[in-house]
């Protein structure tokens, strides 16, 4: 899909009623060029007869966390208890919605289930989130809480040092909440979850939806507490060094304690384990295969976003029905291009700029 194609993908999913004139005199061309792109569309199977009905009928669900990055970064040695001069950043964030942003920007079709604030930053969201595709109208919006926030950090490498999230908001997400969107989550092809949503939420999605690979993030350690005694319900986890050896109840120093704790994983029941280690590379292992791939030296600009590219990665790589080495490639691909920008997405990532930086950098 190009990018006009794109643009104009978003306009009809927002207003399906609009009229191809509409169309070209927001992006300012022609109504025929319009007609041109529409067709395509159509003829990709994107869009639907007349009234530009939008097929919905291949989309990934991801419930958990948006909210406000605020990202302080300084080229200079943090001083602690100090004021550091610095670049301060603010873009959109939270798991979920990272995880959303950069499968749309893989021409995904995503929906986004998140709780946010009747504010301004909710606002935010909202129309950003609909701007780069993603559908997140059965989100849940409160009139009387506050947009999630998330600021942080980052030292002269690009690595987070301090960082502090409230997200109090997403815990209101409720079973009866998920229980009304029901048809939403049972046609989904895969369901991403992250562990900000309160423990009783996660088992129901888990056990209802038995039917549906259910990939986690597992966000952080202090999160994870809640899925330790449901690990077999996920069909994919994507972990850090410190989540898996919380979650495993060992030590990761050596390549052997990796390969023991991928054997962990996939006897609870996990089909597909990776084990991302920053600069180190990536483990990965499902019942037949057990891998582990090498990371190619790059600059760090901000690494704050680049786990939720590697799970979008992971969730892309499903759907093309890639193997689990190739999977771990292209994901190690997108969160490369993730740690080379200052925004927790890069607003480049697509599926050809993350195959050109594979076969840049030779990952294999």
């Amino acid at each position: 899909m190009t990018e006009r194609e794109k643009q104009i993908l978003t306009m009809i999913r927002k207003n399906p009623m609009i009229s191809q004139q509409e169309i070209a005199d927001n992006l300012g061309i022609t109504r025929s060029s319009t007609s041109v792109h529409i067709t395509n569309l159509i003829k990709k199977g994107l869009v639907k007869g007349r009234g530009y009905i939008v097929d919905e009928g291949n989309y990934v669900t991801i419930i958990g966390a948006a909210n406000i990055d605020i990202h302080g970064f300084t080229t200079d040695k943090l001083i602690y208890e100090d004021s550091n001069p610095g670049n301060i950043k603010i873009s959109c964030g939270g798991v979920a919605r990272n995880i959303a942003e950069n499968l749309a920007r893989m021409d995904v079709s995503v929906k986004l289930i998140t709780a946010l604030g009747e504010d301004m930053y909710g606002r935010k969201i909202t129309e950003e989130s609909k701007l780069c595709g993603i559908d997140i109208r059965d989100s849940l919006v409160l009139k009387d809480s506050i947009t999630s926030m998330y600021m942080s950090i980052m030292d002269e490498d690009g690595d987070m040092k301090l960082a502090l999230c409230d997200a109090e908001i997403v815990e209101k997400i409720s079973i009866d909440f998920l229980k009304n969107k029901h048809h939403i989550l049972s046609n989904s092809k895969i369901i991403v979850l992250d562990t900000g949503l309160k423990k009783e939420v996660i088992e129901y999605v888990i056990t209802t939806y038995k039917n549906i690979p259910v990939f986690l993030d597992p966000v952080s350690i202090k999160r994870s507490i809640k899925v330790k005694n449901l690990l077999g319900y996920f069909d994919t986890i994507k972990l850090n060094r410190h989540e898996a050896e919380y979650l495993s109840d060992m030590s990761i120093i050596s390549k052997d304690d990796l390969v023991k704790a991928g054997n962990y994983f996939i006897s609870k029941g996990v089909k597909n384990v990776f084990i991302t280690l920053g600069s180190e590379g990536v483990y990965f292992r499902n019942i037949n295969a057990s891998e582990y791939l090498s990371s190619p030296k790059v600059h760090v600009i901000n690494a704050t976003g680049a786990g939720d590219s590697f799970m979008a990665g992971l969730v892309y790589s499903r759907l093309d029905e890639l193997s689990l080495h190739d999977s771990a490639v292209f994901s190690m691909g997108a969160a490369i291009l993730a740690l080379s920008h200052e925004n927790t997405i890069n607003p480049t990532i697509s599926i050809e700029s993350i195959q050109n930086k594979i076969r840049e950098l030779k990952i294999c």
